[in-house]
Formats: C-alpha cells, structure tokens, sequence
C-alpha cells in the first residue's frame, strides 16, 4: 500500500512542479514559488498523517 501512495504522491508532485515551470516561464514568480511550497507541502504532509 505505500508504494501505491507514493506513485500517486509522485504523480502529483511532478504535475505541480510542471505546472510551478510554465508559470516561470510567463513570469509569474509568485504564482511558481507558491506550487514549488504546495509540491513540497505534499511530499512531507504523508509523513504526519498516512505513513505513521
């Protein structure tokens, strides 16, 4: 089972990460910084909640 949440963890990560770049790429620096900070937010919540 936790393998199979950290796939999902994973996917989301990457699509917040791809998703922090094209807002660098418009220049919306602070919309990035924001979903660098949630894709972070997500890889360390499991560890308070889930995966005990």
């Amino acid at each position: 089972m936790n393998i199979v949440i950290w796939i999902v963890i994973g996917i989301v990560v990457c699509y917040s990460l791809g998703f922090a770049f094209t807002l660098w790429k418009e220049n919306s620096k602070i919309g990035a910084f924001t979903m660098i900070a949630m894709a972070v937010a997500i890889i360390v919540s499991p560890f308070f909640s889930i995966l005990r």
